[in-house]
């Protein structure tokens, strides 16, 4: 990966880009696939105007619509403020313009716009659009990944959990990068701006969700990657109190964190989440660098001068991709809130990917390899130091095909899958939680990026949305569990509960033997003892307390 021109202070800025760009092509950032409309557009009133949907075989789509003013101009860097009415008929039939963003992978310039708060509707064919039916749906509400450098609602076709499922869906554009997560003095902090905005989204579903023919009073948050991210921060938000009322977390808890050196040797480790105060000096000195660093009370209005161009270069869009805490909105470390029972009191379903970390090792294998057990051991002493020894007596290079996939191995464990099930214990104590861990090695790499031999994909990062989504083709035992997992997802929507939706038993999180793997054929869906398969109690004695972190 280049150098982005980041200061050593925080590298774990462009890991998060490097670790997470690939989500778009994951998430497909190629365009969406086209769905085939049927005549007869249809009209809804929203609070702010009517739109006109499309109407295809069995669901509808009303997309584009705006829910808050475009954040531009005076509005940069304030909290969404509402849309403004429109009259006549507003066409709903294409998405909106995506937030400005970074390309997911190479080299290229930004994408986007800044007037990009748009949400898309999904809703199935007999959903009564006039509202006040005897049965409204439930709401799902999609956070999309990204790493909060790129990414949009768009990207996603929800179909089958709308048709199979049978509930209302809606995707959300938020703001992203420097336009989302930017701190400063003279905004008294570090708002979290794109948080705000997807409040400010769930605030429109409860408005307008009946309109749809759907349950204002049933909304279920979920998102994956930093969608997850997301949805662990409106856990922890007594702001998000009241706008949704059961949660999916994927791939991506209140604790994940990646080791220092796990990608790229220079790497600080990677925590999502910041004291506000690191990213209030991060935005003084980046606006001393842009030139603005007049009287006080100016510097905003210099910067809002600026063109979202010269905002958007990767050294600014990485540095603010990190959520800040210590404000209004999340007051309390989201991790540290789960520990102490201080988040919203709502069921929780969370997971990963058995192989969550294989993409993105084998996208830094040509710069830095790990062909080998003297490579693999630098590896360990670099990233674990002290703990190196006890980490490599429990993952082998003879436990694996290679040496790259130990590492990989070793990086999903203590960067996703032990963080997630400890984050589950804490949740337990208090609400209703479920744990799931998706294990199709042979899931489709829909990706278009090349797997190096010996370090096969599997069960990678994001690799289990094509069987929520519409995203690649799927046959026989992989379109069962594609199946099985519709309608979990949608029964968690509808009840608080995963279980009793057709298909093997999913019992609430209890630690050991607790936890759900979806795998398709022999594998099979089972509950499995997923701490001890995943060596969690070595990772719990190392995560607390003694990290490697590069000097600042």
């Amino acid at each position: 990966m280049p150098d982005t021109g980041v200061p050593r202070r925080g590298r774990s800025a462009p890991l998060l880009a490097l670790a997470w760009a690939v989500v778009l092509l994951l998430t497909g950032a190629a365009p969406a696939p086209s769905v085939p409309t049927s005549p007869g557009p249809l009209l809804v009133e929203t609070d702010r105007g009517l739109v006109r949907g499309r109407a295809h075989d069995g669901f509808r789509t009303f997309e584009g619509i705006p829910y808050a003013a475009p954040p531009t101009g005076a509005l940069r860097w304030r909290p969404p403020q509402p849309a403004p009415r429109w009259k006549g008929v507003r066409d709903a039939g294409a998405g909106g313009a995506r937030c400005v963003q970074l390309p997911p992978v190479g080299p290229g310039g930004p994408s986007g716009a800044e007037d990009c708060l748009f949400l898309n509707v999904t809703a199935p064919a007999g959903a009564d659009l006039r509202g006040g039916g005897p049965r409204p749906l439930p709401v799902m509400v999609w956070f999309h990944g990204g790493g909060f450098v790129n990414g949009a609602g768009d990207f996603y076709r929800p179909e089958r959990l709308v048709v199979e499922g049978g509930v209302v869906v809606v995707t959300v554009n938020y703001r992203l990068g420097v336009f989302g997560l930017f701190g400063h003095p003279e905004l008294g902090g570090a708002p979290a701006l794109a948080l705000a905005d997807q409040q400010a989204a769930l605030r429109w579903v409860r408005a307008n969700a009946a309109r749809f023919g759907a349950d204002p009073h049933d909304v279920t948050v979920f998102g994956e990657s930093a969608g997850a991210l997301s949805v662990c921060a409106h856990l922890a938000s007594p702001a998000s109190a009241g706008l949704f009322h059961r949660a999916i977390v994927q791939s991506g808890s209140c604790s994940t964190t990646i080791p220092a050196g796990a990608l790229l040797p220079e790497l600080d480790t990677y925590e999502p989440f910041v004291p506000e105060a690191r990213t209030v000096a991060d935005g003084a000195r980046a606006a001393r660098r842009l030139g603005c660093d007049g009287p006080a009370g100016g510097v905003l209005d210099c910067l809002r001068r600026l063109d979202a161009r010269t905002l958007a270069v990767p050294e600014l869009m990485q540095r603010f991709s990190l959520v800040p805490y210590g404000n209004g909105l999340l007051p309390v470390e989201p991790r540290r809130a789960l520990e102490t029972g201080r988040f919203l009191r709502v069921p929780v379903l969370q997971g990963t990917t058995r192989d969550e970390m294989r993409i993105f090792v084998a996208q830094t294998l040509a710069a830095h390899p790990v062909d080998d057990a003297a490579a693999y051991r630098a590896r360990l002493e670099r990233s674990f130091g002290a703990a190196a020894r006890a980490v490599e007596a429990a993952y082998p290079v003879s436990g694996h095909p290679t040496a790259a996939a130990a590492w990989a191995a070793v990086l999903s464990d203590a960067s996703f899958t032990c963080p997630t099930l400890r984050d589950s214990g804490a949740l337990a104590r208090h609400v209703a939680t479920y744990g799931y861990r998706f294990g199709d090695r042979d899931a489709p790499n829909f990706t278009g990026l090349p797997e190096p031999a010996g370090l096969p994909y599997g069960a990678s990062h994001g690799f289990e949305l094509p069987y929520l989504f519409t995203m690649a083709p799927l046959a026989g035992p992989q379109r069962e569990l594609a199946d099985h997992m519709v309608r979990y997802w949608a029964a968690f929507a509808r009840t608080g509960s995963p279980d009793g939706a057709g298909g093997p038993r999913w019992p609430l999180y209890r630690g050991p033997d607790s936890v759900l793997s979806l795998a398709p054929g022999a594998e099979g869906l089972r509950t499995v003892d997923a701490r001890a398969e995943h060596h969690c109690a070595l990772w719990d004695a190392w995560w607390p307390g003694t990290r490697v972190t590069r000097a600042r």
